[in-house]
């Protein structure tokens, strides 16, 4: 098979470029809308990376986010609304619609340097919505593996991606990228990403024929580390001590800022009128990293809410019911199954899915359909304490389940402190009283979510019932999971090998 060459080099389509993002400013008036036309809509997905629950202006943020708090409060904010605890998760639940114990996703992320990636044995979302007559493009972060040339976004569904394939990179130096044209691009080095992805975005709107709905996926680098922002995006926030803080703000409001460039391009696009518009995260913000989720427990990479409870929200002129707050429980499978019927497109050659079309719930009100959901199952995470139910699931396995408002933790779900109140600017891990035991003696929690969002009240002895029967459902999902996939690490894989960038390497 001919390889692919391979070049060094900062991003990989060559588009027209367009002016970069510019100061932090004002959103564009959004004039109201005429009644949705019959075509199909266009779909636009922006996913941020790492972004704290609290970091929203309409959480109450200190920081600035005028685009998401006007585009939020106009459409529908999702606040029972769920993604995954780490990066490549959510990705293959957002592009695949079944749980990752139905891909052998569902422990830790795919590495650079594994062959891992996520299953071709069903299609994505962007294969169904190209089938449906969508022009589809990437911008971003892709992090759904790459190590042979089919696993590449361009082979997924996506007439074109521009972005970088691994799990994170500088935001200036673009080492991580992948040329999929073959071409040097070291011109874009030195260009901060936000700015990149955002113009690149703008661009694929200015360019789009109107002959075909688009479908645009903008996962943003922001605001995943490394820490780093150009200095006028932190010239609001000098009042805050903590520099690494100051520094995530700066990225928040880049961030929210090229949102506003995207959404401006798309109305003088005349696309707006007939566009969903999407944003969420892809799991909650790491704290070590100055990222804020207060008042939820737990941060990324843990089972608690701050790891697993995101933020999104719904626009647009579809949406019958417009400034609400939509409480219906959804989650990150969900947009497989809702987007797609949005767009007309068929289910057909997908493996049975684990999401649900929750259009009427987003646009009506309707009570969600989904009232269940499986968090994760991980049987290769260190098991935690004894087998508390020899009959039922394994509590030492590390788990979590929502049924209704009661959500199940076994085994070891992470650190589970809560994030220090935002004004004081001090971003360590500090606890709180808790009636719960200590967690290093336990492996199993019971909370009422909807009661009690902050998980500081325990009732796995007040309802052994309830754990038991929520343990029985862990049992039954656990006997639909797939191995999980997590290959050793490839030597074959040194960028060093090909051309000196993470590509295909088999």
């Amino acid at each position: 098979m001919r390889r692919t060459s391979f070049k060094l080099c900062s991003i990989f389509f060559t588009f027209a470029t367009a002016a970069i993002c510019g100061v932090v400013g004002d959103t564009k008036d959004i004039p109201a809308y005429p009644a949705p036309p019959s075509r199909p809509p266009n779909i636009v997905f922006v996913l941020a990376d790492d972004y704290g629950y609290h970091d929203v202006g309409y959480h109450g943020s200190r920081i600035r986010t005028p685009t998401l708090d006007r585009l939020a409060s106009e459409g529908v904010r999702l606040e029972n609304y769920y993604v995954q605890p780490i990066c490549t998760p959510t990705r293959s639940q957002l592009m695949s619609g079944r749980y990752q114990i139905h891909t052998g996703l569902q422990h830790s992320i795919i590495w650079a340097s594994q062959p891992n990636a996520l299953p071709l044995d069903s299609p994505t979302l962007a294969d169904k919505m190209r089938e449906a007559g969508y022009a589809t493009h990437a911008v971003g972060k892709w992090h759904l593996g790459f190590y042979k040339q089919e696993y590449l976004p361009t082979n997924r569904g996506f007439d074109s991606f521009y972005g970088y394939l691994t799990g994170s990179e500088s935001y200036y130096n673009h080492s991580n990228c992948y040329n999929i044209s073959g071409e040097e691009l070291f011109s874009e080095n030195g260009t901060y990403s936000t700015h990149l992805f955002t113009r690149q975005a703008v661009n694929i709107v200015k360019n789009h024929s109107p002959s075909k709905p688009l479908f645009l996926y903008l996962a943003y680098q922001s605001v995943h580390g490394p820490l780093e922002v150009p200095d006028i995006y932190m010239e609001p926030y000098q009042d805050i001590q903590n520099v690494r803080r100051r520094i995530y703000a700066g990225m928040v409001a880049c961030m929210d800022e090229g949102v506003k460039n995207l959404t401006e391009a798309l109305l003088d696009a005349e696309l707006w009128d007939n566009t969903v518009f999407v944003f969420s995260t892809d799991n909650g913000g790491p704290v070590r990293n100055a990222a804020n989720n207060w008042p939820l427990r737990g941060a990324k990479d843990t089972l608690w809410e701050g790891g697993v409870h995101g933020v999104g929200f719904v626009h647009s002129n579809f949406i019958k019911q417009k400034g609400v707050i939509n409480r219906g429980l959804i989650h990150v499978s969900d947009w497989f199954p809702t987007l797609l019927g949005l767009a007309g497109a068929s289910l057909s050659g997908a493996k049975p899915l684990d999401g649900f079309d929750q259009w009427a719930t987003i646009s009506e009100g309707k009570a969600s359909p989904r009232t269940e959901l499986l968090h994760n199952i991980d049987i290769l995470f260190p098991p935690a304490g004894d087998t508390l139910y020899p009959e039922a699931f394994d509590t030492s396995v590390r788990a979590a389940i929502r049924s209704g408002d009661m959500k199940l933790i076994t085994g070891d779900p992470g650190e589970g402190e809560w994030t220090p109140p935002p004004e004081e600017d001090n971003l360590l891990p500090t606890s709180f009283s808790s009636d719960s035991p200590s967690a290093d003696a336990q492996n199993v929690w019971l909370f009422n979510i909807m009661a009690d969002p902050e998980e500081r009240h325990d009732l796995s002895q007040q309802y052994p019932d309830v754990v038991k029967k929520l343990l029985q459902r862990l049992q039954y999902y656990n006997s639909t999971a797939v191995q999980p996939r997590y290959p050793p690490i490839d030597p074959n894989c040194d960028p060093a090998m090909h051309g000196g960038v993470w590509g295909p390497w088999e």
